[in-house]
């Protein structure tokens, strides 16, 4: 009787983080080995703050996961302590907090993420935190549309400035 129930509970876990796996835009996977109690309440903080949700689970469970997502190609990642930073919104916050957060404690390790159904190694997760945020992007393509019509107004004002300056 008892087996069977922690079989449901351990069926159930599985299926969540299934579902997680399936809904999160990125899910960055890390070794926290070595990070003490103060670290792991800070990045947790961050990662709280993003919007993005941060567990640590058995390599068993999460491969069972993956394999009922099709993420098979995230099992190689899947050796000694692993974290997981599920984010559905935001697709290159959690590998920016996180790259961040290691670049400043050596203890925490990058594996690999999923990223909208892709599964990369740490390079890429490393270069994916590189990228200027969302509204950053958005800035950018909004000031290269500009450009032209800014630049069209200052010739037209130039003109008008320059037959000002002859009448």
């Amino acid at each position: 009787m008892a087996n069977a129930k922690v079989i449901q509970a351990k069926q159930e876990s599985v299926d969540v983080v299934t579902a997680k796996l399936r809904e999160s835009v990125t899910t960055v996977v890390v070794d926290y080995r070595g990070l003490n109690v103060a670290q792991a309440t800070e990045l947790r903080k961050q990662l709280r703050e993003a919007g993005i949700e941060f567990q640590v689970l058995k390599n068993t469970l999460l491969r069972r996961a993956t394999a009922a997502a099709e993420l098979t190609e995230l099992d190689s990642v899947l050796t000694g302590p692993t974290a997981i930073a599920f984010s559905g919104e935001d697709a290159v916050a959690p590998a920016k907090i996180l790259n961040d957060f290691a670049k400043k404690n050596d203890a925490l390790k990058l594996k690999g993420a999923v990223v909208e159904g892709r599964v990369i190694g740490e390079e890429e997760v490393k270069a994916l935190a590189e990228l200027p945020s969302r509204e950053g992007l958005l800035s950018m393509l909004l000031s290269v549309l500009q450009a032209p019509v800014r630049n069209f107004a200052l010739a037209v004002k130039a003109v008008a400035d320059k037959e000002e300056q002859g009448a």
